[in-house]
């Protein structure tokens, strides 16, 4: 994320609660994807509230678990919801690239929905995989929606407004297609399973309620880019009316948000 400090902000964890039904779902599918092999040491990387902690949890119930993320806001929720776990206040970039040579090894590690905010991919998974232990997994769910209006209505909006100039480089770091990760994560693992979803989360409440899932995900760095709460709420307007141009609702007020993601469960030789 350029230029954009989004490991802190209180409330963010109580904003992307909100939709945790839907935003669990994707971790299940891919959980249940990861080959049964035995797990004695799982990690979550970007754990959130600990949502996608409790599901590796149930997946793996006779591993030690522990979990990362760089939100202080987040491990609070993830702590307060499971107080026997170990959480570390921590950016995955660093703690990857700085493991040595002694480190902990892992027999599954989970990344739900927290990799397309970091950059680098080549060198960042290439490092995630060695810190696999021999047969171990590396599961991984990514959003692969920047094509979405959703996204698209962002970036228009982002430069089109008074902010243009302070927003001019807020953007989600660079993400590939699924070949791309294949021929990446190939020579390093002994096999490699990539498959893209597209869900379709009903959402009540209209724009109203496609705005509140996006505060919790893409529309965060934007906000905090701005300058106060009038400007926030300005630009939150405008994609709100946008948002409900490019999302009609049903009769019943519903709207059908296409979200797809990519997948990918990567096991060590």
């Amino acid at each position: 994320m350029a230029n954009v400090n989004l490991t802190q902000g209180a409330g963010y964890a109580k904003q992307y609660v909100q939709f945790e039904s839907e935003r669990s779902r994707p971790v299940r599918d891919l959980l249940a994807a990861v080959p049964a092999t035995p797990v004695s040491n799982a990690i979550d990387i970007g754990c959130g509230p600990g949502n996608s902690t409790e599901l590796l949890i149930a997946h793996a119930p006779q591993a030690r678990v522990s979990g990362l993320d760089a939100s202080a806001d987040m491990l609070d929720a993830a702590r307060a919801r499971l107080p026997q776990i170990d959480f570390t206040l921590a950016d995955i970039a660093q703690w990857s690239a700085d493991a040595q040579a002694d480190a902990p090894r892992f027999d599954l590690m989970l990344a739900n929905a927290v990799l397309q905010w970091l950059p680098d991919h080549d060198t960042l998974f290439a490092q995630l995989v060695q810190r696999l232990a021999p047969g171990g997994h590396l599961a991984i769910q990514m959003p692969d929606n920047l094509d979405e209006p959703a996204h698209r209505l962002l970036r228009e909006i982002a430069a089109s407004g008074p902010w243009a100039s302070r927003l001019a480089s807020t953007a989600r770091t660079e993400r590939f297609d699924a070949r791309h990760y294949y021929a990446l994560l190939a020579p390093l693992c002994a096999r490699v399973d990539v498959w893209r979803t597209t869900y379709y989360h009903a959402l009540a409440g209209g724009a109203h309620a496609v705005v509140e899932w996006f505060k919790g995900s893409a529309l965060r760095p934007f906000l905090a880019a701005l300058c106060d709460d009038e400007e926030r709420a300005e630009f939150t307007a405008r994609y709100r009316e946008a948002i409900a141009q490019a999302y009609p609702a049903l009769p019943d007020g519903t709207v059908l948000l296409p979200f797809p993601r990519l997948f990918i469960v990567a096991t060590k030789a």
